[in-house]
């Protein structure tokens, strides 16, 4: 491992407007990769959404953070109850090392996988977030849900999703830059 690399578990700002959360997980890049890519594996850490594996392939992601920890914790205030929806787009695909995928409104999302021995190392980076209340909830959302997919790579059960976020939203005020 680099001295750059860093496994506390929160996002790091590396430029202004990007962030980048690392995650050392069990198993292979391949096993990592179709928790990226299959829609009922992503549905357990993140959002559901059939994909075609194509550069420039469009889809949807399908948020039920309320389905994603038993309990989900308590909803923070002006978050819907419902499921989110967003539509994306593939704009690079190596498979199993990397897929980076348009965020809407936001830049885009790159995930890489890299082996270390019996595990993968998962840096997802995030591109062009338009300002500090944008890099708070997606470094806090981001965080929470790479937790969720550690706990479901290991079998672990997961902290409440709302909790967590909550939490986390109030550690990423402390460490983001104002």
């Amino acid at each position: 491992m680099n001295q750059m690399t860093s496994f506390d578990g929160y996002a790091q700002l590396i430029q202004p407007a990007t962030l980048r959360i690392e995650r050392l997980l069990p198993g292979t890049r391949e096993r990592v990769w179709e928790y990226l890519t299959q829609s009922d594996l992503r549905r357990q850490w993140l959002a559901a959404g059939d994909m075609d594996l194509e550069e420039g392939s469009s889809f949807e992601l399908v948020w039920r953070n309320y389905e994603l920890t038993d309990p989900p914790g308590e909803r923070p205030a002006g978050f819907g109850s419902g499921e989110q929806r967003m539509h994306n787009q593939i704009v690079e695909c190596d498979p199993p090392r990397k897929l980076t995928i348009s965020w809407n409104g936001s830049g885009n999302v790159t995930f890489e996988l890299a082996q270390r021995g019996d595990d993968v190392l998962l840096t997802l980076v995030h591109r062009r977030l338009p300002d500090r209340s944008s890099l708070m909830m997606h470094a806090a959302g981001w965080h929470m849900h790479l937790d969720i997919l550690a706990a479901r790579v290991t079998g672990e059960k997961p902290e409440p999703f709302w909790d967590g976020w909550s939490r986390l939203m109030t550690d990423y005020d402390q460490r983001l830059p104002a």
